[in-house]
């Protein structure tokens, strides 16, 4: 990990140096302009009224993950009506979102509006994609338009990257974390550099985030002290950096033309389940990597038509390491392996915007995108040869991917029926072209002084898919204080390479026949303003979801036993309700909030043998474990937080998060579904106004240091404390 560490020091010093050419006028007196969105980086998110407002829709900005310690995108989903966040646990140990019970498979993920997809997988860690540069986070849940292409089945998420507003702009953060012993172990820096002229504006911004460890909760208590023995948890290092280019030309008031590049690089190690021994697993990655160049657009053709761009490149690189012990220092062994994807993705949309007359906006948008998935793996063959003992094997796989093509066209009206009443409606169609799918075998002989390894070929067959999606939304102002809506969004989601095609180290056969997930999301909801200082909004939905992709056993004939299959085999129903509050009581004293309530309840999969006398068993939901219960997401939770400033210059903010407990399951056969991982977490942050220009920010999370576990043996982090210093004009 010293490498790594090394990596992000260097671009922490590269970031600082980039602030310190700035002209010192920067840090002049600030003015009051700190709106720093970059506008043509939004999605079109949620249900957009005749009059662009968006409806069923969250969004965070910079600040508020900022006051709440959020460093991530997978801890700013925690503040967010409808979304939490858990680690999957296992050997990846990655974090994941859910929204609205839907997983990281179903949502989709962009920067600025272009899609970050691993063509591969798609098995994206949140925790990778950092905050602190970013001006706000978009998230729609259950409804999200068509004209943001395919995908989306239950929500989206949008990074949205920050833009000069002055002509000198300059900040520059750096923090430090700490444990419950106010024992450093993390730092962070940002910075950003930027201006903005009459016809142009450019900008240099980045992050980088650098964790030694965290530490766990004083009450855990190690029950395998090889695997965990406590305080800082093992193997729990990562480090990750963000530099975002960017320059923009703005000819006249509708125009704007931006060309931006992104890189974004990490490495992590995946600490161990703290008892499971018999399935421990020592992954490493020592490169996590994504790059990307996209060019965004707005043109006003004609004063009721415009025309929105975007055109990008993209690639990702990752390197995973499995090794031999904990130690991470030798690969021997059939489960050590060095795995490479070099994947590489471009395309573009278009959304063509035309007022025919008033109250009436009818779009259209076209998707196109090319992802081409290249892999190879280094690793260790178990060689049982006809005479001798069995030895283990290295192998180098030759270069094996897929490359496939999809597109999407999409129309939506807006009609505004009367005064107060829109109707929104939508429809999209979505197709692949799948151009290639090839694998190789390994297979070995001979003798441990003479092996000999062959690569068999294959190839999958071509199959593509195609769906049709459809939405319909009524908007009602009730009144001046009352806006009620109810919305229906039937959307799919294409299965992932490795879901179809993926053997799982043996323990599945593919399936390249397997078709697209349905999910049908049903919303009433509205917003009530009691007065200019109070505002709860709500919505109660319902989610039907059919043909969703699951893995069930198929009993094959002798000696192969029973493997797994990825196929269209379940359905679920999902049904919640959100609240939110946010209310000014007095001057200098807010107070705010959301609740959720959520049921996920799955149908029964149907059992498969593919071997004509063999009955697999046919109980309950799950063939494989009658007890089966979807896992990740409480039943019901809260955030809740107050602000108030009892001095000039100084803002505390108390919060509290709440969840009840969820279901988990065991990592060791045989697999046991239980309930545990309920909490409430005492949060406070105190940011003090030094100048116009400086701000220091001291927060505090999980204040009573509780000890909670999320998934089946992965605890998370003790009490922890964080140091913001900011400077900026």
């Amino acid at each position: 990990m010293k490498a790594m560490l090394k990596t992000g020091a260097g671009a922490a010093a590269l970031l600082a140096g980039f602030v310190s050419l700035s002209s010192p006028a920067a840090w002049a007196q600030a003015d009051t302009d700190r709106d720093t969105v970059f506008v043509l980086g939004r999605i079109d998110s949620g249900i957009a009224n005749s009059d662009g407002e968006t409806i069923s829709a969250s969004t965070v900005s910079g600040e508020k993950m900022r006051t709440f310690d959020r460093t991530s995108v997978d801890e700013a989903m925690d503040l967010i009506p409808g979304a939490n966040a858990a680690p999957t646990g296992g050997s990846r140990n990655e974090r994941l979102i859910f929204i609205r019970g839907f997983d990281r498979f179903q949502t989709t993920l962009s920067i600025d509006g272009v899609r970050v997809f691993l063509p591969a997988d798609n098995r994206i860690d949140f925790a990778r994609f950092l905050t602190a540069d970013l001006a706000e986070v978009q998230v729609s849940k259950g409804y999200v338009s068509v004209l943001n292409g395919p995908g989306s089945l239950g929500g989206a998420v949008n990074l949205v990257t920050r833009k000069p507003s002055r002509a000198s702009e300059a900040e520059l953060v750096a923090s430090l974390t700490a444990d419950a012993n106010l024992n450093v172990n993390g730092s962070t820096v940002s910075a950003l550099v930027g201006t903005r002229q009459d016809q142009f504006y450019a900008q240099l911004s980045g992050a980088t985030t650098e964790r030694d460890s965290w530490s766990l909760s004083g009450d855990f208590h190690p029950v395998v002290p090889a695997l965990e023995d406590g305080g800082q948890r093992v193997n729990s290092a990562s480090d990750d950096w963000r530099v975002n280019a960017r320059l923009g030309w703005t000819p006249n008031a509708t125009d704007e033309y931006a060309i931006s590049y992104l890189k974004q690089s990490g490495s992590k190690n995946a600490p161990y389940h703290v008892s499971d021994t018999a399935n421990a697993r020592y992954w490493t990655w020592p490169y996590w990597d994504i790059e990307s160049v996209y060019l965004l657009t707005r043109t006003q053709l004609a004063p009721n038509l415009q025309l929105r761009g975007r055109v990008y490149y993209n690639t990702f690189d990752n390197l995973l390491s499995a090794f031999d012990d904990a130690t991470q220092s030798t690969q021997t062994l059939p489960r050590a392996f060095d795995s490479y994807y070099a994947d590489t993705a471009w395309g573009a949309n278009a959304t063509l915007e035309w007022k025919p007359w008033d109250g009436n906006r009818l779009s259209t948008a076209f998707h196109y995108r090319n992802d081409e998935h290249n892999e190879r793996q280094f690793g260790f063959t178990r060689i049982t040869p006809t005479t001798g003992a069995p030895f283990n094997a290295a192998y180098a796989e030759p270069w094996q991917g897929t490359e496939e093509e999809t597109f999407s066209v999409a129309l939506e009206d807006v009609w505004s029926l009367a005064d107060t009443v829109d109707l929104v409606a939508g429809l999209s169609y979505d197709w692949t072209n799948l151009k290639s799918a090839t694998d190789v075998s390994v297979s070995g002989s001979g003798t441990a002084a003479a092996p000999v390894i062959a690569f068999l070929p294959v190839t999958y067959p071509l199959n593509d898919m195609d769906a049709v999606n459809g939405q319909l939304a009524l908007l009602w102002d009730a009144s001046s204080d009352m806006h009620l809506h109810a919305s229906v969004s039937s959307r799919t989601r294409f299965p992932t390479l490795f879901e179809r095609f993926s053997a799982r180290f043996g323990a599945a056969i593919p399936n390249p026949d397997v078709a697209p997930e349905r999910a049908t999301n049903y919303e009433i909801g509205g917003a009530i303003d009691f007065g200019p200082n109070v505002t709860l909004e709500g919505a109660v939905f319902y989610t039907d979801l059919q043909d969703a992709l699951v893995q069930i056993p198929v009993a094959l004939a002798p000696p192969f036993g029973t493997v797994n299959q990825t196929r269209n085999a379940a359905s679920a129903e999902y049904t919640g309700v959100e609240l939110s509050l946010a209310a000014t009581i007095v001057d200098g004293f807010d107070v705010g909030g959301n609740v959720t309530w959520m049921d996920r309840s799955y149908g029964q999969i149907a059992p498969v043998s593919d071997v004509p006398g063999v009955t697999p068993p046919t109980t309950g939901v799950d063939p494989t474990n009658p007890a089966f219960q979807p896992q990740g997401v409480p039943d019901f939770k809260a955030f809740l937080y107050a602000s108030l400033s009892p001095v000039d210059g100084l803002a505390l903010t108390p919060s509290i998060e709440i969840a009840s407990a969820r279901w988990m399951v065991t990592s060791a056969a045989p697999l046991t579904f239980y309930e545990t991982g309920e909490y409430a977490l005492f949060n406070i942050a105190a940011d003090w106004t030094v100048s116009p220009n400086v701000s220091l920010l001291f927060a505090v999370r999980n204040l009573t240091d509780e000890n909670i576990v999320l998934t089946d043996g992965f605890p998370e982090e003790g009490r922890n404390a964080t140091l913001s210093l900011r400077f900026r004009n």
